[in-house]
Parts: C-alpha cells; sequence; structure tokens
C-alpha cells in the first residue's frame, strides 16, 4: 500500500457535485485513488506540503495534435486561414517519422504537464513513414500522464477533391485495420485506465461519407469513443453545405456521429439547432479558443452551449495552430473570449476551470476523473499562490484571474509527475535538444 499526504492546502477546489471549496484541508492518496479528504490527516507515507498552495482536480485536454510541437510559427503558416495554414504545413509533415513523432509527443505532454494537465487526448491522424499511434501511446507511458489517443486517418487526397497530398493519405480499409489492431493492443475499458484509445477520422473534407459511418460501427462494436473536427470556421460550413447538401450538425447525425460516445473539436460555427441536437444526444464538444483565434475562426459559443447543457471541455489544439500548450492558460482565454462575446459576467474563473476539469473528463467518458472526491483517481494539481503571479490577490481560488501559469506539484495516478516546478519523470533538457535538432532538420 503506497501514501501520499498532501497536508495543509490553502484552498481546496473539488470540483465535486457541491464545488466544495475547503480551507486548510488535506488530501490522502492511497493506491492511485484519493482515499480521504478534510482536516488533521495521518499517515506514514509520504508528506506534501500545500501551504500556500490551491489544490485541484488535474486539468484535462479533450483536443490536440502533439505531433504538431515540431511545427510552430512556420512563417508560411504564421498569419494564414485554416486550409491555407494545412497546406503550408502538409508537406512538411510528410517529412516525419516514428522519432520526430515520439520526441514531438514528449516535448507536447511535458508542456501539457507543466500547465497542471492530468489527462489528455491526442488526434494522431497521418501516419507518414513507418509512424504509429505506438509511438505516442509509448510517450505518454514515459512521461506518466494519462492519455486517450485516438486512432485518426485521411483517405481523400488531392487527386481526389481533397485537401491533403496523396502521400498522407491512407486506404480505408487499412485505416480500419489499423484502428482494431491498437484498440485490441491499448484500451482499457476499466476505471482508473491509464490508456483509452478512440477513433478519429480527421474531417469532414479528408475522408469519405463510407469511412465515417465505418468508423461509427465500428467503435460501438469495439466500446471506444469518436472524434473529428467539425464546424471549425466558415469555410468548413461552405465546404459542407456544398459537398453533402448540410450543415455539419446534420452530416453528423446522418452517419451516427452523435451520443454520448462522440465528442467534436472546436464546433465554432454551430448554429442553434445544431447546438440543441449535440444537447439533446450528449454529444461533447472540445473548445480550443487559443487556436480558434490564432486561425480567426471566431469565437465559439461556449455560453449557448452550457446553457442548453451541452458537454464541453477544452483542448489546446496542435501546437502549429496555437504554438503552445499550456492548458491553464487555455482555461483564462476561454473565460475571456465568452466575456468579450457576451459580457463581463458571461463566464466566471471558477465556471472555467471547472470545464478544464470535470468538464473535460466528462466529456471523454472519465467521471473517475476530473475532481477530487474519495475514490475518484489521484490526479491532482498544487499551484503556489505566494507568487508574483497571485501578489495582492483578495481571491487566490480565482487562479484565472490571478494565478500561476504553471503547476507546482503534479500526481497523476498518484505518481508525482511534476515536482517543483519541474519534470520528474523525464531528462526534459535532453528531449528539448532533440526535439530543437529534429526541427532544424525539417528546416532543411
Amino acid at each position: 500500500m503506497t501514501e501520499i499526504l498532501i497536508r495543509n492546502a490553502e484552498s481546496l477546489l473539488t470540483m465535486d457535485d457541491q464545488r466544495r471549496e475547503l480551507a486548510g484541508a488535506d488530501l490522502l492518496i492511497r493506491d492511485g485513488a484519493i482515499a480521504a479528504i478534510g482536516p488533521d490527516l495521518e499517515t506514514k507515507g509520504e508528506v506534501v506540503l500545500a501551504t500556500g498552495c490551491v489544490v485541484t482536480p488535474g486539468l484535462v485536454n479533450t483536443h490536440h495534435h502533439l505531433y504538431q510541437s515540431l511545427t510552430r510559427a512556420v512563417p508560411g503558416g504564421q498569419d494564414a486561414l485554416l486550409f491555407g495554414w494545412l497546406q503550408t504545413l502538409y508537406p512538411i509533415w510528410a517529412r516525419f517519422g516514428p522519432e520526430e513523432v515520439h520526441v514531438s509527443a514528449l516535448t507536447g505532454l511535458a508542456e501539457l504537464a507543466l500547465s497542471g494537465c492530468t489527462l489528455t487526448s491526442d488526434h494522431l491522424y497521418l501516419y507518414p513513414n513507418g509512424a504509429r499511434l505506438d509511438d505516442t501511446i509509448a510517450a505518454a507511458g514515459e512521461i506518466g500522464l494519462r492519455f486517450h489517443p485516438t486512432r485518426g486517418a485521411m483517405s481523400i487526397g488531392e487527386s481526389d477533391g481533397g485537401l491533403p497530398p496523396d502521400a498522407l493519405v491512407e486506404r480505408e480499409a487499412d485505416i480500419l485495420a489499423d484502428a482494431v489492431r491498437v484498440i485490441d493492443a491499448f484500451h482499457d475499458p476499466a476505471e482508473g485506465a491509464m490508456v483509452r484509445v478512440g477513433i478519429a477520422p480527421c474531417s469532414p473534407f479528408s475522408v469519405s461519407r463510407d469511412l465515417m459511418r465505418d468508423a461509427a460501427l465500428l467503435a460501438r462494436d469495439k466500446g471506444v469513443m469518436l472524434h473529428t473536427h467539425l464546424a471549425e470556421n466558415d469555410e468548413d460550413i461552405a465546404y459542407s453545405i456544398a459537398h453533402f447538401g448540410c450543415r455539419p450538425g446534420q452530416y453528423a447525425e446522418d452517419l451516427g456521429w452523435t451520443g454520448p460516445d462522440v465528442w467534436h473539436a472546436h464546433c465554432v460555427k454551430l448554429d442553434g439547432q445544431e447546438i440543441d441536437l449535440f444537447a439533446r444526444s450528449q454529444t461533447g464538444v472540445a473548445h480550443c479558443p487559443c487556436s480558434n483565434c490564432r486561425l480567426g475562426s471566431g469565437i465559439a459559443p461556449i455560453r449557448a452551449m452550457r446553457d442548453a447543457g451541452l458537454r464541453v471541455g477544452l483542448g489546446v489544439d496542435g501546437s502549429a495552430s496555437n504554438d503552445t500548450g499550456n492548458l491553464v492558460q487555455e482555461a483564462r482565454q476561454a473565460m475571456l473570449l465568452q466575456r468579450v462575446a457576451n459580457g463581463a459576467n458571461a463566464m466566471s474563473a471558477r465556471e472555467a476551470l471547472e470545464i478544464a476539469t470535470r468538464g473535460g473528463a466528462d466529456v471523454l467518458g472519465r467521471p473517475d476523473c476530473g475532481r477530487l472526491e474519495v475514490g475518484k483517481r489521484a490526479d491532482i494539481a498544487l499551484w503556489d499562490v505566494t507568487g508574483i503571479d497571485s501578489a495582492g490577490s483578495w481571491d487566490p481560488a480565482a487562479l484565472l484571474l490571478a494565478g500561476p501559469s504553471r503547476v507546482k506539484h503534479l500526481f497523476v495516478e498518484g505518481r508525482q509527475v511534476v515536482r517543483d516546478g519541474q519534470i520528474a519523470t523525464l531528462d526534459l533538457p535532453r528531449v528539448i535538444e532533440r526535439q530543437n535538432a529534429l526541427a532544424r532538420a525539417l528546416m532543411g
């Protein structure tokens, strides 16, 4: 039996059903789960002092492309809209291989961990030169984050009227066969699972109707979740109407892509009927505010989605369309954008933090994560509020208004991944050195 006691938190934000906030509380971790919360707890195990810290559930990232951390701030894509941005980057990504995918995943996962993230999804939809989903799963195992990778895919290349170059598309039979392989090899449906696998055709403009439909059938047969990009910007809506004769929400429903086992990235341009459809069907949304700003896609109607009862989580999106992967900053940006769109009282700091924790966990089908309750998984972030970021704050628990953007300590399944602001499980300087060497080679 392994125990760790987190002692004397300045404030412990539980994100439980009552949204309790506890001052001076302790939290006991035992064998990867939360065993007790309250004052004056005792242990014979390790003690971590939380004096001067706000303790929250680990943050949850519901949409990412980890491989893109190798192509940050590429000059040709810095000021482009979505489709032009993709066309700039596709030829670079086509030169990736297993090492690029693995090292970029290590980099992206470490960056997430330092921003308080304990559970992340990843959408890997291209597999050049022998790269496999296995390369990212291995990286998550090395760093110790809870991982929900998705087997993405593109099947319609330029010669068939699609956006990606032919070199980056795959045969649809091969896509489905490899999805079965990775699910059988890695997916763990059990509570407390460290790895679950989803199926994720890239987007309506890079795969066929048949693949979307077949992917939904396969996912339900295997009991895994479905993920794709949807309604990201005006170009996306125009493409859907021109090619499918309907808006993206209707397209998704027609192909079996609504339900509690589905979550869509972005959804910036959902209209009221689509929001109601997703709310009724319990379909989830991954909101990526920084990427949406970076690509000029717009402000997603998150206030309307939340008011309709739609499940919403946060995503940092790829580091080539965001250029960073800081999830706590993403939560702040989500809060600010809803205020810009709807007024200063449209979203509180606590609601945005809720979206970043239990909101994302619920989108990914993980009610065992995203809240600090006895019996839930010990995925816990400690934020030091004694520094300059919080100096003068009257409400240290309002982290997204005045608080640190880097975590002090981070626990995943009760194991410490970040200690005193540094990755504890990885030689990060060596990873950064290798990442930069690979990036220089790609610049060629």
